[in-house]
């Protein structure tokens, strides 16, 4: 390739990505189900990440102008509303299987996302992570922005020749501008840790994680769902006494394993949660997204548990590199009551939908709960086709 051919190579390939990036989102024209409405065209995937992560522009380096470094997927985000911003730290997964965090940001939260120039150089501890991924922010009343993320490492126990085995714990950073991350040490805990959320407020002078206490890193074990537990110091964060607020349970959405998505938002009639459940099934494992409510007074008391999930993978979303998967662990509420949801499908790429915090607290509260046997399910069709039979509908 010539000078020439090279510069109009470059020129088409800068040209086609801000065609792609200023792409204008939109709601499909099509009766949705009243909770919350898709946008069309995913927010964040691979393509979007920058040409500079991925191409050498110098022709003597690069005289074929090649793709230098894959990107695979881009996916799970944190999500915060920072300086005017609708603001994602997103999971990006290289061709060499490694994940690391990219903040992306947006002025209207639904399109034309751009990256930062550079991902997050995140610290390490003494002992470095091998992968990260899917961290949660939080904005907590102490002044930090925490985000929590799973670090993963290989496990120093397996046997000789088992390079699958890992370890994985609660990695946590914080910052104040979305720039400089302090790192601190690793959540410490009896258990494996891979979906850990901090709540925004202090309880009773002490922070607040939701937890999801497992036996190893991908079985659950005797781990018996969502935990709670008080810990005195984020800067050494131990793990003392966990209960579980919301449970697994036989033959639902959530028997496999489930943890919280990002922490929850506070309302008039309580902190509104959004979770991922996993079920095991012919095509293996599914994961959807579901909604609990607890209680403003005591955060750690279930108080709304809609049956079944909120949203489940459709059309294109259930293909991708963990086929029939949803996962979330970000979301943005407004002032004037709108909620973001961004939630990434099949491991692969990075979607948004849009509800607002009276219709979601309506659906948690109004929901019937989970009768738990196929003739509890009867039973409340049943009651509510009488309830429109009485109304001549």
């Amino acid at each position: 390739m010539n000078k020439t051919e090279f510069a109009t190579k470059l020129i088409s390939l800068k040209t086609d990505h801000e065609k792609f990036l200023a792409v204008k989102n939109k709601i499909p024209d099509e009766t949705g189900n009243g909770i919350y409405s898709r946008y069309k065209y995913p927010v964040l995937t691979a393509a979007h990440t920058p040409l500079t992560w991925r191409y050498d522009f110098n022709i003597e380096r690069n005289p074929f102008l090649m793709e230098r470094i894959g990107i695979n997927a881009v996916f799970n985000a944190g999500a915060i509303y920072f300086n005017n911003r609708y603001v994602l730290i997103a999971r990006v997964e290289g061709a060499d299987r490694k994940s690391f965090f990219a903040i992306a940001e947006s002025d209207n939260g639904i399109d034309n996302f751009r990256f930062r120039d550079y991902p997050v150089v995140l610290p390490q501890t003494a002992d470095p992570d091998t992968n990260v991924y899917d961290m949660r922010l939080t904005r907590h009343e102490d002044g930090w922005i925490y985000g929590i993320f799973c670090t993963e490492r290989k496990d120093p126990a397996a046997p000789a020749g088992d390079l699958s085995s890992a370890v994985a714990a609660a990695g946590i950073a914080r910052t104040r501008d979305l720039i400089n991350w302090e790192r601190l040490p690793d959540l410490k805990s009896t258990s494996q840790q891979r979906n850990v959320v901090l709540h925004p407020e202090f309880v009773d002078g002490k922070y607040a994680l939701y937890t999801r206490p497992q036996d190893g890193f991908i079985d659950t074990g005797k781990g018996g769902g969502i935990g709670w537990a008080l810990v005195d110091d984020m800067s050494c964060a131990v793990v003392e006494n966990e209960i579980i607020i919301d449970h697994r349970h036989y033959h639902t959405i959530k028997e496999l394993k489930n943890g919280e998505g990002p922490h929850p938002i506070k309302t008039k009639s309580g902190w509104l949660h959004l979770a991922h459940g996993v079920r095991n099934c012919a095509a293996g494992l599914r994961y959807v997204l579901y909604m609990y409510m607890t209680s403003l007074e005591n955060p750690a008391r279930l108080i709304a548990s809609p049956a079944g999930y909120f949203m489940a993978p459709e059309g294109d979303e259930r293909v991708g590199d963990v086929s029939n998967v949803l996962f979330s662990n970000g979301w943005i509420a407004d002032a004037d009551g709108t909620v973001y949801i961004y939630y990434a499908s099949s491991d692969t790429r990075l979607h948004v939908a849009v509800s607002d915090i009276d219709r979601l607290v309506d659906y948690c509260m109004n929901t019937p709960a989970d009768g738990m046997n196929s003739a509890a399910s009867v039973a409340t069709i049943c009651k509510l086709v009488d309830r429109n039979r009485e109304n001549n509908i």
